[in-house]
C-alpha cells in the first residue's frame, strides 16, 4: 500500500510540472535556511559544553552598589581572596582555580619577539576543571612552579619551529623573566568563552611586585581575577548562593566602611553557570566578546517563519488545484477508497517532496555555508548538526513538515462528494476559499514584519556610525603604554612630534570604545567639611595631551598644563559628573574642592559630555586625574595623526619605538576600527535578518505567483468575455489583482502593531537609539503591496493581453 502511495504520489508531481516545481523549490529554499540557521544555534548553545565538568563547573561574579542601594557595576572577575576563602568557608567545593588575564605581552625567545593576548595566569587546578588536552608535559604538574608556562601547539609552533619545546625558556616583557616551557596543549575550541594560549603558573604573583602573596591574600579592591569553582555532581548551587551574603560579612570587612554597615549591603558574590557564560552574561569586563540569547530566539523564529511560509504555499497551492484531482478523488471512492486512505495518499505526497526538498537542502546549505562563514565572520559547520538528537530531528523532519503542509489539503480534498465531483459540480467552497485568503494573510504579515526589521536595524545601525561621539576619533592611533618609558616619555613624545604628520601624543589608563570599570571613593565640600557622595564617579587616568589628542572640547576652565606643577593634585570633570554632583553650571564647579580617592585637589576644567563607551551605555559621570610624575598609571599611548600622511606618522612611530624600546614589538591600532568592533555582532546581526528577510519575502513571492496563475487560469474564460464586452486590460488587470492586494493590506494592518512592538523592544538595548518613525510602517506596507502587485501583474497582464478567441473557442 505505501509503494503505491508513493508511485501515485511520484506520478502527480510529474503531471503537475509546474506547481510540483513551486513546491519543491518553496520547501527547498526554506528546509537549507532552517539548516543554515540552526547550526548557527547549535553552535551557540554549545558553548563550553565540550568540557567534561561543563554542568557542575561556576564562575564566581561581583556586584557593587551605590549607598543608595542601586547597582552601579557587575563583574565576572573578582578579588584574589575570593578563591581560597570561598574553598574555606564551603568545604563542599571539589576545587577553586583563578585566572588572571595578563594583557598584551611581549614574548622573546632568541631572535624572535612578539606581542601576545591571550595569555592568562592560571593555578595548578585550572587544568582539573577545564581539562585541556596537554599533548606534552605533565598537566598535573605544569602550572606548579612559578615561572613555569604552558602554550598551544600553534604558539609552540611559533617560536621553536620543529624543536622540542619542552624546558625551553622565553623571555617575558612585563615581567623581565625568563619561563620554562612546561606543557603543550591543543587549542581550546572555538565555542569556548575562552581561548587562553599563554598559562604562567599562578604561583608567580607571589614574587610580583604588583601583587605579592600579601596582596593576594587581602586586596578586594583589585577585582582582576576570574574565579571558577567545581562542585560535587548533582550539586544544586543555590545552597551556596544563598549563603554568599552571610559569608561576606562574617569574612569581609572594608577599611573605612561605616560602622554597622554590612559588607552584603555594598557588594554581592553570585555563582554562574558556565554553561550560561556566552549567552547570558553580558557583564562589564567579559573575557571575550559573548553572543546573546536574544539572538539566538530572534533566527530561530524567522528559521520557522521562513518553513512556515513555505508550508503555506504548499498547502495554498495544493487546494488551489483540488478541481485538477477531483475526479480522481471521485473515481477512488467509487471503487472503494476509504476516507482515511485519501488522505494517507496526500500525506504520503507531500511527505515525499519534503524528502526531495530535504535532500537538496542539504546539499545546498554544504555549498553555501563557506560564504555564510566569510560573510558572517563565525565557523560554523553542519558537523554541529550530527549529534544524534538532531538527526533524529532532521530525519523527522519531512514528516513533520509534509504533516503541517498537507494536513489541510488531504482532509478538504477527501470531503469531496463522488457524485457531485463526476459530475463536474466541485467548488473550492467558501471555506477553502477563506481559509486560503487567512494564509496569504499570515505570509505576507510576516513578510512586513521582516521588512521592518530590516529597515529598523540599519536604520539603528548607520545612526551608531554617523552620530557625533563628542570627540573626533578619525585618524587616532592607540597602542600600548611600555612602563619603560616612565623616565623617558617626554624625549619619547618630542622626537614622535617632529615629524610633522603627528599632531599630538597623550596617554591613558583607558581609551575610547573601552568599558569605564575605574572608580574610587569621592567627596566633596558641603558647608566646611568633605562628604561623601553616593554615587559612583568613574574616572580615567591622563596626562597633559590625552584632552588635545581626542579634540576633546572644554566647556569651562583648562587642561591639565605643565605650567602648574600641583596639577597632580587637581582634576577635570564632564558635564554628567557636574550634574550629578548638583553644581548649577559648569563655571560654577570650577575650583571646587573635592578628594577623590586620597588624593585633595580642586576642579580646574569642565569638558562637554562624549561617548567614551559605546552608544548601549549611557554617559555617565567622569572624571580626569594626572598620576605623580613617573608613576605607571598608564596603559595606553595615543597619537593624534595627519590623515593625509597617516603612512609617514607610523613610519616615524614604529622607528622612535624601536629606538627607545628594542626589546618590545611595535603595534597599533586605529581608535575608528575598535569602534568598529563594538557593533560588530549587530551588523552581523543586520546582515543576517537583511539576507533572511529577503528569502521569506522571496518564498512568499513564489507563493503568490503560483497561486496566482492557477487562479487566473482558471478565470481565463471570464477574462476572454471580459475583453470581448470592451474592458481594457489596465481594468482587466485591476480586477484580477484587487483581491490579493486587499489581502495584502490586511496582513499590514496585522502586522504593523507586531513589528512595532518588537522593534521598540529590540531597540531599548541602546542608550542612544533612533525614534520609530511612522514612515517606516507606512513604507514596509507599500513595499509589500508593490511586491505583491509585481509578482501578480506578471500573471495578469499575461492573461490579459492574451486573444480572448482562444479562451472561448472550447465555448
Amino acid at each position: 500500500m505505501i509503494k503505491n502511495y508513493l508511485r501515485s504520489a511520484w506520478r502527480n508531481i510529474a503531471r503537475h510540472k509546474f506547481i510540483s516545481f513551486v513546491n519543491i523549490f518553496g520547501l527547498t529554499v526554506g528546509i537549507t535556511c532552517c539548516l543554515l540557521i540552526l547550526t548557527y544555534v547549535f553552535n551557540e548553545l554549545s558553548y563550553d559544553k565540550f568540557n567534561p565538568n561543563a554542568d557542575r563547573t561556576y564562575r564566581v561574579t561581583r556586584t557593587f552598589y551605590t549607598q543608595d542601594g542601586t547597582e552601579s557595576l557587575h563583574l565576572s572577575a573578582v578579588a584574589p581572596p575570593f578563591g581560597p576563602l570561598l574553598k574555606t568557608a564551603f568545604p563542599d567545593i571539589e576545587k577553586v582555580s583563578r585566572l588572571l588575564p595578563n594583557g598584551t605581552i611581549a614574548v622573546r625567545y632568541n631572535e624572535k619577539m612578539f606581542n601576545e593576548t591571550n595569555s592568562f595566569f592560571a593555578d595548578e587546578n585550572f587544568q582539573d576543571i577545564f581539562k585541556l588536552d596537554v599533548t606534552r608535559g605533565d598537566p598535573k604538574t605544569g602550572l606548579t612552579e612559578p615561572y613555569n608556562v604552558m602554550m598551544t601547539e600553534a604558539m609552540a609552533r611559533k617560536y621553536f619551529g620543529d624543536q622540542d619545546p619542552i624546558n625551553q625558556v622565553v623571555l617575558l616583557d612585563n615581567l623581565k623573566h625568563g619561563f620554562k616551557v612546561t606543557g603543550i596543549f591543543k587549542p581550546l575550541p572555538n565555542n569556548s568563552h575562552m581561548h587562553a594560549e599563554l598559562l604562567m603558573s599562578f604561583n608567580t604573583l607571589k614574587d610580583s611586585t604588583v601583587y605579592g602573596e600579601k596582596q593576594l591574600r587581602t586586596n578586594y579592591g583589585n577585582n582582576s581575577f576570574y574565579t571558577y569553582l567545581l562542585l560535587p555532581k548533582g550539586y544544586n548551587a543555590e545552597r551556596i548562593n544563598g549563603q554568599l551574603s552571610p559569608f561576606l560579612d562574617k569574612y569581609v570587612q572594608f577599611k573605612g566602611m561605616p560602622a554597622g554597615l554590612k559588607t552584603s549591603k555594598v557588594t554581592k558574590l553570585t555563582l554562574q553557570k558556565l554553561t550560561d557564560i556566552h549567552l547570558r552574561s553580558h557583564l562589564d569586563d567579559e573575557i571575550e566578546n559573548n553572543g546573546n540569547i536574544t539572538r539566538v530566539y530572534i533566527f530561530s523564529i524567522i528559521a520557522l517563519f521562513i518553513l512556515l511560509i513555505a508550508c503555506i504555499n504548499y498547502m495554498n497551492l495544493s487546494t488551489a488545484r483540488s478541481a485538477l484531482r477531483a475526479k480522481e478523488i471521485g473515481i477512488r471512492k467509487v471503487i472503494g477508497a476509504q476516507r482515511q486512505e485519501i488522505i494517507r495518499q496526500f500525506l504520503s505526497e507531500s511527505v515525499l517532496i519534503t524528502w526531495v526538498a530535504l535532500v537538496l537542502a542539504i546539499g545546498i546549505s554544504a555549498l553555501v555555508l563557506p560564504y555564510v562563514n566569510s560573510v558572517s565572520g563565525l565557523t560554523l559547520s553542519l558537523s554541529s548538526l550530527l549529534s544524534w538528537k538532531v538527526i533524529i530531528l532532521i530525519v523527522l523532519l519531512p514528516f513533520i513538515v509534509g504533516l503541517i503542509s498537507g494536513i489541510y489539503p488531504a482532509i478538504f480534498m477527501s470531503s469531496f462528494k463522488p457524485v457531485r465531483v463526476l459530475k463536474g459540480l466541485v467548488k473550492s467552497g467558501a471555506g477553502g476559499i477563506s481559509f486560503r485568503k487567512v494564509l496569504v494573510v499570515l505570509q505576507f504579515s510576516i513578510s512586513i514584519i521582516l521588512i521592518v526589521a530590516t529597515t529598523v536595524v540599519f536604520r539603528q545601525l548607520s545612526f551608531i556610525q554617523n552620530k557625533s561621539l563628542g570627540f573626533n576619533k578619525d585618524y587616532v592611533v592607540n597602542m600600548f603604554y611600555n612602563g619603560n618609558l616612565n623616565n623617558t616619555f617626554d624625549s619619547f613624545r618630542e622626537e614622535l612630534l617632529k615629524n610633522p604628520a603627528i599632531k599630538e601624543v597623550g596617554r591613558s589608563s583607558r581609551v575610547p570604545s573601552g568599558r569605564l570599570l575605574d572608580d574610587q571613593n569621592a567627596s566633596v565640600m558641603q558647608g566646611d567639611s568633605l562628604k561623601p557622595i553616593k554615587l559612583d564617579l568613574k574616572y580615567v587616568t591622563t596626562d597633559y595631551g590625552f584632552i588635545p589628542t581626542y579634540g576633546i572640547k572644554l566647556d569651562a576652565g583648562r587642561n591639565f598644563s605643565r605650567a602648574y606643577v600641583n596639577d597632580t593634585t587637581n582634576f577635570i570633570i564632564n558635564e554628567a559628573a557636574v550634574q550629578m554632583l548638583q553644581w548649577k553650571n559648569a563655571q560654577n564647579a570650577i575650583g571646587k574642592d573635592m578628594m577623590y580617592g586620597n588624593v585633595k585637589g580642586k576642579v580646574i576644567g569642565v569638558v562637554n559630555d562624549f561617548h567614551f563607551e559605546s552608544l548601549h551605555q549611557k554617559i555617565i559621570p567622569l572624571l580626569f586625574a594626572m598620576p605623580p610624575v613617573k608613576n605607571n598609571q598608564y596603559n595606553y599611548i595615543s597619537v593624534k595623526v595627519d590623515g593625509r600622511n597617516a603612512q609617514s606618522a607610523i613610519t616615524t612611530m614604529e622607528s622612535v619605538w624601536r629606538h627607545y624600546l628594542p626589546e618590545s614589538p611595535f603595534a597599533y591600532t586605529f581608535l575608528d576600527k575598535k569602534f568598529e568592533r563594538l557593533y560588530s555582532s549587530e551588523q552581523l546581526q543586520g546582515r543576517l535578518v537583511t539576507i533572511f528577510s529577503c528569502i521569506a519575502i522571496f518564498i512568499a513571492c513564489l507563493g503568490l505567483f503560483g497561486l496566482s496563475a492557477f487562479t487566473i487560469s482558471q478565470r481565463v474564460k471570464e477574462i476572454g468575455v471580459r475583453k470581448v464586452l470592451g474592458a481594457s486590460v489596465p481594468r482587466i488587470v485591476i480586477e484580477l489583482s484587487k483581491d490579493f492586494l486587499m489581502l495584502v493590506l490586511i496582513a499590514a494592518v496585522i502586522a504593523l502593531p507586531i513589528a512595532w512592538y518588537s522593534m521598540n523592544k529590540w531597540l531599548l538595548d541602546f542608550a542612544f537609539r533612533i525614534s520609530l518613525s511612522w514612515w517606516i510602517f507606512a513604507m514596509a506596507g507599500v513595499i509589500a503591496l508593490i511586491i505583491a502587485f509585481v509578482t501578480i501583474s506578471f500573471q495578469s497582464v499575461k492573461a490579459a493581453i492574451a486573444n480572448p478567441v482562444k479562451s472561448l473557442r472550447s465555448e
